[in-house]
């Protein structure tokens, strides 16, 4: 067997294996609930801005932008822009493709460090909400000429928000591409875990991807990459468009 294709079939034995080992996935669940109240998400960065995510999510996204090359990347949410920073670094490697960034409150020393980031030239925010008329209306024009959109939504995780956020992002998305949902580990914490936060177990990203994907079955969620990484603030989050 060509050592390519050995190296590869034993990683995806891996991953599958990943799926029925219990004390591993517990391992990783009793990680996510000791990590989540010190904040372990805020302390990495990309190529100089604060990316508030867990690093195994960063090695995902970075293999699915390499994977679907996407034209256009669409985030809603902003905060620091590391995000934003980061899939653009992607793009620029691949050698192509734009970022949308959508908050409403991008906080005016963000914006001065996102816009004098050498990799602001493939970036474009918009302040605004992001269930509003007038910017899905301009996402909208944005996409019209794109062959590859990939979405990601990072902001108000409400199970209303996210659930609109679903609802009128995912026309985006193009077949062979990601809509991906972050923060959907809320609904596995235990109750009364986040009281100063206005989401909750059973009011969160998750339980408005279970609505979502009631109607949507062109979506599915790619669970091969949940069981890869174990240690993810998206379980049930990667949702792949298959038609």
């Amino acid at each position: 067997m060509d050592p390519i294709e050995k190296f590869e079939q034993e990683r995806l034995e891996r991953i599958k294996n990943n799926a029925e080992n219990y004390d591993l996935k517990q391992s990783a669940n009793i990680f996510m609930q000791q990590s989540t109240s010190p904040g372990y998400s805020y302390n990495f960065s990309w190529m100089g801005r604060p990316i508030i995510q867990y690093p195994q999510d960063i090695v995902a996204m970075q293999e699915l932008l390499w994977e679907v090359k996407p034209d256009l990347v669409v985030e809603t949410g902003i905060a620091h822009g590391g995000s934003l920073i980061f899939y653009a670094s992607i793009l620029e490697l691949i050698g192509k493709g734009e970022v949308i960034g959508i908050d409403i409150d991008i906080r005016e020393h963000n914006r001065k460090e996102i816009e004098a980031h050498p990799m602001f030239k493939r970036i474009s925010m918009i302040e605004g909400s992001s269930v509003s008329k007038a910017v899905i209306e301009q996402v909208g024009r944005a996409v019209k000429s794109k062959e590859a959109v990939f979405v990601v939504l990072d902001s108000d995780h409400t199970h209303d928000h996210v659930l609109k956020e679903l609802e009128a992002y995912h026309r985006f998305v193009t077949k062979g591409s990601y809509l991906v949902v972050f923060d959907t580990i809320i609904e596995d914490m235990p109750a009364g875990f986040f009281p100063d936060r206005p989401w909750e177990k059973g009011n969160n990203p998750k339980t408005a991807v279970r609505e979502f994907l009631k109607s949507h079955d062109e979506f599915i969620i790619d669970k091969y990459i949940e069981n890869k990484l174990l240690i993810t603030v998206a379980p049930d989050g990667y949702l792949k468009r298959i038609r």
